[in-house]
């Protein structure tokens, strides 16, 4: 099955329904489709053929949908450019993805030899064009072609291009619809990047896939939410940790208005803290749904839609997905033992663009190295305990800043907090906080932080230094990049 296939439904039989709403203007699936059909036809008579990369650096909006839309008809190769990225960011995706073109709003930060196409000029030229369904070609209709590369955050290191071809979007929105039970009759409020696999993988695909009613954000405005929230009445909200934080600053009659419109809230991308859960289920009267996945293995595993939801946890495997989680020697661990997240299923991506090393090591035979650390219950949910990467290896202790992030959160003087490792003559690493604090809490200095990390932690684990810092640098979807921390700290005496 191809996505045409997963979305031929809804453009047959729905074509005279509203399909999409964008800021106070709807358009149905039927003209939908169509404006996809006239900017393939337009990427074509600009030159583009099948295996072609076309970069696109756009807001939300329905020209990314018709850019999408249009490139998955036609075997053309989509390569979403994260929309906060800077110049050296750019350079290296349009460098390594060599794309035809890139489509944007206006001038872009880059100094790779691509040209650019202003994205109005392109929707206004194919508006003029017939609405003809593009011209059948082998690769579009082949399950196993790529549809698009999307590049990981790169917090580990230089971004890759993740291939994900139309049997691994397809495999997604199928056990998503199925899991998550989305209907037509659905309302989903969609406040993600579409420049983002949450986003395009899951928010743009099941959407299409169940032909629902879907209002699109240009972003997550933490002032106009409330309004969008009550004035769309959505059944269906699909966010990040950091939207429900805003969230719960709605005031608490409104909360509850909001809450019995919905049935679903779900949450990914990063780790939802269990105090926003109980938070938000107090004042809305949902218990958000956390899922786990990541852009080369899309979703991976989900917390049930009946059944306990439980806090800390990101649930069980989705219809379709195997997981392992083995130790260091690639072992399979028990219950209750962290070890590394291993995945199979159809969604996998089909490895890494012109990186076969990088993807010859990313597998155990046909399992995924997800890189990430996972604890399974004896009841079969998991709880992700942080990144392997992310390990701090001191003194012959494995310490995983995690555990002491969770910590430093119950401290009332904590607004945010990120670990890292910093270099030790000594020990090797030992870890270092970087503390958001919460206004001008006095308590909130590095001597009480550290007695209330000596309180609750292992000697070993208590951060040597505390660093203030005014946020956390953060990726589009609210995930920290850690290699963005200052290193303030690099040496100093072991405790």
């Amino acid at each position: 099955m191809t996505l045409a296939d997963l979305f031929r439904r809804t453009f047959t039989e729905r074509r005279g329904e509203v399909g999409l709403e964008w800021q106070g203007s709807s358009l149905t699936f039927g003209e939908i489709d169509e404006r996809a059909n006239r900017v393939a036809g337009e990427l074509t008579a600009r030159g583009l053929r099948p295996g072609d990369r076309l970069a696109v650096q756009l807001p939300n909006g329905p020209e990314l949908i018709d850019l999408f839309l249009a490139c998955a008809r036609t075997g053309i190769i989509f390569v979403p450019v994260n929309l906060l990225y800077r110049s050296r960011e750019i350079d290296h995706i349009l460098r390594d993805s060599t794309p035809a073109a890139l489509v944007a709003r206006g001038q872009v930060e880059t100094t790779a030899p691509v040209e650019v196409w202003n994205v109005a000029d392109l929707i206004a030229a194919g508006a003029r064009r017939p609405s003809e369904p593009p011209r059948p070609t082998p690769v579009a209709d082949d399950p196993e072609q790529v549809v698009t590369i999307v590049y990981t955050s790169g917090t580990t290191g230089p971004s890759k291009g993740a291939m994900l071809t139309q049997r691994s979007l397809v495999a997604n929105a199928r056990a998503l619809l199925e899991a998550w039970r989305i209907r037509s009759d659905d309302r989903l409020l969609l406040p993600l990047p579409l420049f983002h696999v949450h986003g395009l993988g899951n928010g743009l695909h099941c959407w299409l896939g169940a032909g629902c009613r879907l209002r699109l954000l240009e972003r997550f405005d933490r002032v106009a939410i409330e309004h969008e929230l009550l004035d769309f009445a959505p059944t269906v909200f699909f966010g990040v940790p950091t939207m429900y934080v805003r969230l719960l600053e709605i005031a608490p009659d409104a909360a509850r208005r909001i809450g019995a419109m919905a049935r679903l809230f779900v949450s990914g991308s990063a780790p939802l803290d269990p105090a926003t859960f109980a938070a938000f289920l107090e004042r809305f009267g949902h218990a958000i749904l956390e899922r786990y996945g990541m852009t080369e293995a899309l979703m991976i595993t989900s917390n049930p839609y009946d059944g306990p939801r439980l806090p800390g946890t990101v649930g069980l495997p989705l219809p379709g997905v195997h997981v392992r989680l083995v130790d260091d020697e690639g072992h399979d661990v028990g219950p209750d033992t962290d070890g590394e997240v291993l995945v199979k299923s159809r969604a996998l991506f089909a490895g890494y663009w012109r990186q076969p090393d990088a993807t010859r090591a990313a597998f155990d035979g046909s399992f995924f190295r997800t890189g990430d650390l996972a604890r399974r219950s004896a009841t079969g949910h998991y709880a992700l305990c942080g990144r392997k990467s992310d390990l701090i290896i001191s003194g012959g202790f494995n310490i995983y800043p995690r555990e002491i992030e969770e910590v430093l959160r119950e401290h009332p003087g904590v607004a945010d907090v990120a670990v890292a490792g910093a270099a030790d003559p000594v020990r090797g690493e030992m870890p270092v906080a970087y503390v958001v604090p919460a206004g001008a809490d006095p308590a909130c200095d590095a001597t009480a932080l550290e007695a209330f990390c000596q309180a609750r932690l292992a000697s070993f684990k208590v951060p040597r230094a505390f660093i203030p810092v005014t946020e956390l640098p953060r990726n589009a979807l609210g995930k920290v990049e850690k290699h963005r921390l200052p290193r303030a700290v690099r040496s100093g005496p072991a405790r």
